[in-house]
Order: C-alpha cells, then sequence, then structure tokens
C-alpha cells in the first residue's frame, strides 16, 4: 500500500513537496494539502487530484487516513508542528530551520527522545545534493588530504521581505551553509566573526562570517542576499594535498557580440530539485522502515544550526569572536563522529 503524506502549507516549498510525492515517489500518496489559506490548499490540491484540504494544521495530525506529514509552513510554526507529529507519532519531515531558537530546539529534542524513537527528519537537503557529497567523499578517500579551509557563498537576487536584516542573513539564510559544511567536514564550530560590509542604496548589504572548527579548520561563509544578479551557491574545500569544488548544473552558455553569457536561476528550486526528490526518497523509506536515513539531518542538527546561528547574530551584534557553545549531545543521536559517516 501507499504511504498516505499530508503536506502543511501550500506556498512554494509546499507545493514543490506536493510535486515531488504526487509525480516523483512512488510508494506514496499525496493525500491532503493544508494551509491557512483554504484558497491556496485548494490550488495546490487540483493540481493532483487531491479532493481534500484542511487549514487547522493539528487536525492533519490527528487523521487516521495520513501516515507521515511533511511541514512546510512558515518557519515559526516549525517546532510546534514538530511537538505535535511526536505526540501523534507520525513521522515528519520538517522544513528548516526547526526554529531559530536553540531553547526551543531543545525542547524538540526533549520530546523525541522522551517518545523513545525518531520522529523528525529535517530538510536540509543539501546533504542529499550529489556536488556535497562528493565533496565528502574527496576527504572519506583520502584524495585531498585533511581538510584545512572551506570557503562558501550564497547569493540571491533580493531579499525575500522588506523587514528582511544582516542578522536574518546569519539565521534565515546561512543555515543551510551551517549544516552542510559540519556535514562534509564531519566536526563541530568553536567560534564564529561575523562582519558586514556597507551599502549606499539601503537595502541590506553582505555577511561575511568565518568560523573555526574545533579541529582548527577555518571556513568562511558569504551570504549576499541583494546579489541581483540570480541565485549563485558555491563552495571550495581545501585540503593539505589538494582541493575541490562544487560544480553547478549549467545547461547552455551563449556566445552572442563578442560575449559570453551564463544564465542564473532566479531561486534554488532548480539547483537543489534532485536533492529534494532524494531526501524526500530518503524520507518515504524512513517512514516504511522505521530507520533513520543515515546522512539526513536530525532534531540534533537543528538544534546546532541554531545555535551557530544565535552566536553569528551575537557576534555581528557586538562585533566580536564569539564562542560556540553546545549542549551535550545525546546518545539518542548517536556520537559527533557519525557526522562524518
Amino acid at each position: 500500500m501507499s504511504i498516505r503524506i499530508a503536506v502543511i502549507g501550500a506556498g512554494i516549498m509546499g507545493a514543490d513537496h506536493a510535486r515531488i510525492i504526487a509525480d516523483d515517489l512512488p510508494g506514496a500518496k499525496l493525500q491532503l494539502v493544508c494551509d491557512a489559506s483554504r484558497e491556496r490548499a485548494k490550488a495546490v490540491a487540483d493540481l493532483y487530484d487531491v479532493k481534500e484540504v484542511l487549514t487547522d494544521p493539528e487536525a492533519v495530525f490527528m487523521r487516521g487516513d495520513v501516515d507521515a506529514v511533511v511541514i512546510a509552513s512558515p518557519d515559526t510554526t516549525h517546532a510546534p508542528l514538530s511537538l505535535a507529529a511526536i505526540r501523534t507519532q507520525k513521522p515528519v519531515l520538517c522544513e528548516k530551520p526547526l526554529s531559530q531558537s536553540s531553547a526551543q530546539c531543545l525542547e524538540v529534542i526533549d520530546a523525541e527522545i522522551e517518545s523513545g524513537r525518531q520522529f523528525l527528519q529535517l530538510g536540509f537537503m543539501r546533504r542529499f545534493d550529489q556536488s556535497y557529497l562528493e565533496m565528502k567523499e574527496s576527504l572519506s578517500d583520502g584524495s585531498i588530504g585533511r581538510a584545512l579551509m572551506m570557503h562558501n557563498f550564497h547569493r540571491n537576487v533580493e531579499t525575500p521581505a522588506s523587514d528582511f536584516t544582516a542578522a536574518m542573513a546569519i539565521t534565515n539564510s546561512a543555515p543551510h551553509e551551517f549544516d552542510v559544511t559540519r556535514f562534509v567536514l564531519g566536526t563541530e564550530y568553536a567560534a564564529i566573526t561575523a562582519f558586514q560590509a556597507r551599502r549606499t542604496d539601503g537595502v541590506v548589504a553582505p555577511v561575511m562570517m568565518v568560523l573555526e572548527t574545533i579541529e582548527s579548520q577555518l571556513v568562511s561563509i558569504e551570504v549576499n542576499n541583494n546579489a541581483a544578479y540570480g541565485y549563485d551557491v558555491r563552495a571550495e574545500l581545501i585540503g593539505e594535498i589538494g582541493s575541490v569544488s562544487l560544480a553547478a548544473p549549467i545547461h547552455s552558455r551563449r556566445n552572442t557580440s563578442l560575449s559570453q553569457v551564463t544564465r542564473y536561476d532566479a531561486d534554488w528550486r532548480l539547483r537543489y530539485y534532485e536533492a529534494y526528490r532524494r531526501q524526500n526518497k530518503a524520507f518515504l523509506k524512513f517512514v516504511n522502515t522505521g530507520v533513520f536515513p543515515a546522512g539526513a539531518s536530525n532534531a540534533w542538527d537543528g538544534y546546532c544550526a541554531a545555535v551557530i546561528g544565535e552566536a553569528g547574530a551575537k557576534s555581528l551584534r557586538e562585533g566580536k569572536r564569539v564562542e560556540i557553545k553546545l549542549a551535550e549531545m545525546p546518545e539518542f543521536y548517536g556520537k559527533k563522529k557519525e557526522l562524518a559517516a
């Protein structure tokens, strides 16, 4: 029988998850769509001949005809809805962040530990991206030697909202880099220092972060939410005997008028579609078997990203280096060395 999956949130990400479930995930059935706006939920549901829509997300978890849930609603709802999933023992794939509050992440962790098993897979989909997987492999196979540095930049066309701030570039945009660099390097961070450039046009200027790992490696992360020219994510990993860079898919280059043109996407969805598909496939297997997917992000990873974000925002606000202090990892989530598995 197909696994019946509900999607909470019918915005950009919810609609994309609905499409993957309905069209590209054998063994899964898009059971219902829930959104605060019934019209928005119905618009997505109608695309895939789904008859039922809801506006109350809590009611989704009480349904006997729902086996698992994808949470793609606004960020502030992620932790409360994850707690509802744990209470009702429904496996859930939750978009990042779990919460921007590390204390709220710990509440989810405590609830999951109390339940006795993992229910929450967190949507840091870059762990399923082929480019980052090959970068990680270059460390595990020894081909570039021990990691020394990792450079990252994350550029968007423009900020998603008029009230977007430099601190939000750290707490909202950078968590993807915080998580995937932990994943690639297989380590934790000791400190972060954040800087901001200056623009003269009043929009949010780029933020640059330098992080130090507990193994004395350096990681740079640039977040430019107003790059204007397109969506652009790059990374380079420097080892003692070599380096490896992400190679984002480019379908064509146009040569004309004494110039060469490379097109950029407007956002992240096409760049990471295959990563999302692999992530959702892993989630479906998790629902079927109860075995948490190797390499996927869990509630502890969500907590780590929140702690790093809080420290980064403090560094930017106070203009100084800030130490990153994590709680002790519960045995429930395995040993830290398993980041490198």
